[in-house]
């Protein structure tokens, strides 16, 4: 081989990468200690660009296209090498080609509950995820705070800062906006897009790159936080609970055995002071008063606009009997009044009304 040969083979001609991945970010063109030729060819594909780094310091960038390299169109590397008038020998610069395109789908999470003041439950813990969308929109910027000089910096090696920076951003967005917790889940939508003019300029102004789309998938609270919401939930279901207690009572009879033991309880108290209830109307329309007794006052007409009460609390039969609370609760100790098995509400009622009868 001729010595022009030899130093022909030395050179760099043609500077080309083709992206056989998904996930590069950037790529520094291995040029294996050659040095670029005078009039060399760079081929630049869409959605890449590529940065020229002389010296240590940054110079030209090109965009998609077939360049020749000469004094016309790197301006900046013919003055950092001193090219005033031109050049004619090779030179040696480090050519990183950064991938543009749009990299999608990409997962992000808060690592631990972020603790937040919520108008429904106070301070409460919240976890998020979700997906985002981005791409390099400042090379130089991307190269100097990022890649640095990785021969092939992937998308896996800066996931973790962009999930830590994007949870910091979405934990101040969201205390701003004071979006209840509950009302979180019908506004995801535009959380994740207002939220895009406030993440965007730290982005490309700490890394060189541009979000393109947040997507917020999912806020939820902690599992006791969960339960607190299900009871609620459950409250709102059963409604009147007169009603309840009733369809409890006729549901464990249905079952028999211990279901209906345990629905007993609830309804006969029911049925004691609603029994409590009508008794003293009928007495205070038949019995005649004792000597020198206070006569009870009357029970108030129904009104046909009120509801009838069915059952009655022992506040509300104390208050009906003209005596304390105290002195049902007395009976209901004693067990005074003799009766059959009704119920327990039931001989306590039948027990004030006999001692209130009797001036006690």
């Amino acid at each position: 081989m001729s010595i022009l040969g030899f130093i022909k083979k030395e050179l760099i001609e043609i500077i080309e990468w083709t992206d056989d991945s998904r996930d590069t970010l950037s790529y520094r063109w291995p040029d294996e200690d050659r040095q670029i030729k005078n009039g060399a060819q760079l081929i630049v594909r869409e959605s890449q660009m590529v940065q020229f780094v002389a010296a240590g310091q940054y110079a030209d960038l090109f965009g998609p296209g077939k360049h020749t390299l000469s004094t016309a169109n790197i301006p900046v590397l013919s003055t950092l090498l001193g090219w005033k008038y031109g050049f004619e020998s090779p030179f040696k610069c480090d050519v990183y080609y950064l991938n543009t395109r749009l990299f999608t789908g990409n997962k992000w999470g808060t690592a631990n509950p972020v603790m937040m003041r919520d108008a429904d439950f106070g301070v409460v813990r919240l976890r998020a995820f979700g997906t985002y969308d981005f791409r390099i929109v400042d090379p130089p910027k991307f190269l100097k705070e990022v890649a640095g000089t990785d021969q092939n910096f992937r998308l896996d090696e800066f996931a973790d800062t962009m999930r830590s920076r994007i949870v910091s951003v979405f934990t101040e967005a969201l205390a701003r906006a004071g979006v209840p917790a509950l009302d979180v889940a019908q506004r995801y939508s535009e959380l994740g897009e207002a939220l895009l003019p406030i993440i965007n300029p730290a982005m490309s102004g700490k890394y060189g790159i541009e979000i393109t789309s947040f997507v917020l998938e999912n806020v939820s609270v902690p599992p006791e936080v969960e339960q607190a919401i299900d009871k609620r939930s459950s409250m709102g279901v059963i409604g009147n609970l007169n009603d309840y207690v009733k369809y409890q009572m006729g549901h464990g009879m249905g079952e028999g055995g211990e279901g209906a033991a345990a629905a007993a309880v609830p309804a006969q108290m029911a049925m004691g002071f609603g029994m409590a209830q009508e008794m003293m109307r009928g007495m205070q329309g038949t019995a005649p008063a004792a000597a020198g007794a206070a006569v009870p006052p009357p029970l108030p007409a129904a009104s046909t606009d009120a509801p009838v009460l069915d059952v009655l609390t022992p506040e509300q039969a104390a208050q009906a009997l003209s005596v304390s609370v105290e002195d049902v609760m007395a009976a209901i100790a004693t067990g005074e009044l003799k009766a059959r098995k009704i119920g327990t509400a039931t001989r306590i009622a039948r027990s004030a009304l006999e001692e209130f009868l009797r001036g006690g």
